[in-house]
């Protein structure tokens, strides 16, 4: 099937930034991302061997996670998109471990309403893209030392949307800059890198890759 060929390709191409990086390929998750994709098709993805998925909304995501989890399966949700607070109640509930706190109203909104500790990355901007959500990096500090005082949030790290740009190369920074950060924390994961930039991501030091275009192919909208 093309879905598996799709990720054994990427994974010879993971295995590889791993191997270049000085890395197992343990230290990397890799996340389908599966915004717009059909059950159908994550069930390939999942029995090609892919057990994290990724979704950007809350609405689209509901669906997929309560089937998949009728079907006993052992798949971890993340939420790596943009979350609004009003949805922050559903998301505190459903999902697995959410990527994007971008700001210390979603941070308490969400520990307010977790029935359970809830694995959490803190969003940097590191690029400063207006576009583009997430802490500065001269407030990030700041809000980790605030969150952390939230008792139903557990930092497990950070993460990062870089710009998009035809050569990866041109990023690089943008990733060591988050790397560096990451260690001067003390914290463990690094959410970075996409389907035209995971390998310099992982090069970098990501922990977990958000891939979905390089898997599933180019989506309809």
């Amino acid at each position: 099937m093309p879905i598996e060929e799709n990720i054994r390709n990427l994974e010879q191409r993971i295995t590889e930034a791993c191997e270049r990086a000085g890395r197992p390929r343990k230290e990397v998750t890799l996340i389908a991302v599966t915004k717009t994709i059909n059950i159908a098709t994550i069930e390939d993805a999942y029995s090609a061997g892919i057990h994290n998925f990724g979704e950007n909304r809350i609405q689209e995501a509901e669906p997929k996670i309560d089937y998949f989890t009728t079907q006993n399966t052992n798949v971890t949700w993340h939420m790596i998109g943009h979350l609004q607070s009003n949805k922050a109640k559903t998301a505190a509930n459903v999902f697995d471990i959410i990527h994007s706190i971008d700001s210390l109203k979603l941070a308490g909104i969400l520990n307010d309403y977790a029935s359970k500790k809830i694995p959490v990355l803190i969003q940097v901007n590191v690029a400063a893209e207006t576009s583009k959500s997430g802490f500065p990096l001269e407030e990030i500090n700041n809000a980790l030392n605030q969150i952390a005082r939230l008792p139903n949030l557990d930092i497990r790290g950070l993460m990062t949307i870089a710009p998009w740009v035809k050569d990866a190369e041109t990023i690089r920074p943008v990733f060591r800059k988050l790397c560096q950060l990451r260690d001067a924390l003390g914290v463990q994961h690094l959410s970075m890198g996409m389907s035209n930039d995971f390998e310099v991501a992982i090069e970098e030091g990501a922990t977990f890759i958000r891939v979905g275009r390089a898997i599933f192919g180019k989506r309809a909208f």
